[in-house]
């Protein structure tokens, strides 16, 4: 078999992506006989059909999508390899661009950024929030950090933080420290916000069974937060999420009792296998691991800090 004329296997992957030679004309910036020129340059060299011509559209037949699938391998691997020499490049900026759920972002990473700095002055972050998945070689990102279950296809998924990770019941360190230590059943008067289904878990596991209302439910719980923090209303929260406003005094945890719930996932770091030894990758792994290390060690120091005080308070007074 002659060889392949390897400049013809763009136009042919953009094709059959589109399924359209116009739509892919526009896309690789050539003309629509240069498209169909190809197309069949690469059909009389492999001696097959790789399309079915239907009137004005062209649709690829078992052939094409067998070749498809090697194609669009070869073309990811050879992309990677392009890349990866970008990077390994001197003359190039190291920048790092990860898409990041927004409330991780938000409540988490921003306030470490600083010691990330620090550490690796010489390697940029550029973040992007989204809460969709998105594809890391089509959208061109280096990782991302997900929060669900997996698997997800074609990356590297490195569990950086397990479960479970327990809601608890929070709200404005000013306005609703007054509930600190007060019965379940007293925040069924209060303004609740978020999911009603995490509040029927934390009802439940203590011990009560009622009907509720919540008055907000958002898509993100770093805006939750914020609404909390502004005295809306009480929120469920992740523990990892709200530590630091508890600690900076902008929330109050105001119940011991927590509750995991189906939606708290694991966090992973997922990226492309070819990027696996890439030096600041590799930074930013290890990195975010050892971050994450000393929030868990911090999350268990404030529990047995929270247990010694409930211990060491004075018995009540016997009354006279």
């Amino acid at each position: 078999m002659a060889r392949i004329p390897l400049n013809t296997l763009p136009a042919f992957r953009t094709v059959a992506e589109l399924q359209n030679l116009r739509a892919a004309a526009e896309v690789l910036h050539l003309t629509h006989s240069a498209v169909s020129q190809q197309i069949r340059q690469l059909e009389s060299t492999l001696g097959f059909a790789l399309f079915e011509r239907q009137g004005r559209s062209i649709v690829l037949n078992a052939a094409g999508a067998a070749f498809l699938c090697s194609v669009q391998s070869a073309m990811m691997q050879l992309e990677d390899g392009v890349q990866l020499a970008r990077m390994a490049s001197d003359s190039v900026e190291k920048k790092l661009r990860i898409s990041v759920v927004p409330s991780f972002a938000q409540r988490w990473l921003l306030p470490r950024l600083e010691r990330w700095r620090e550490r690796h002055p010489d390697i940029a972050l550029e973040i992007t929030t989204s809460q969709q998945i998105v594809d890391l070689q089509r959208d061109g990102f280096h990782a991302a950090v997900r929060e669900g279950m997996g698997p997800w296809q074609g990356v590297v998924a490195d569990r950086l933080f397990d479960d479970p990770m327990p809601l608890i019941v929070v709200g404005c360190a000013v306005d609703a420290r007054r509930l600190v230590g007060a019965p379940p059943a007293a925040f069924l008067k209060e303004p609740l916000l978020g999911d009603r289904g995490a509040w029927q878990a934390w009802f439940a596991a203590a011990g009560l069974q009622v009907p509720f209302n919540t008055v907000a439910e958002f898509n993100d719980m770093g805006l939750m937060l914020q609404a909390a923090e502004q005295g809306l209303g009480l929120t469920l929260a992740r523990e990892l999420l709200a530590a630091d406003a508890i600690r900076n005094g902008k929330l109050i945890r105001l119940s011991p009792i927590s509750v995991a719930y189906d939606t708290a996932h694991a966090i992973h770091l997922v990226y492309r296998p070819a990027l696996r030894d890439w030096p600041a990758l590799t930074a930013l792994r290890t990195w975010i691991t050892e971050e994450l290390a000393a929030s868990r060690l911090a999350l268990l120091q404030d529990a047995s800090s929270e247990q010694d005080k409930g211990t060491s308070r004075p018995p009540p007074e016997n009354d006279k």
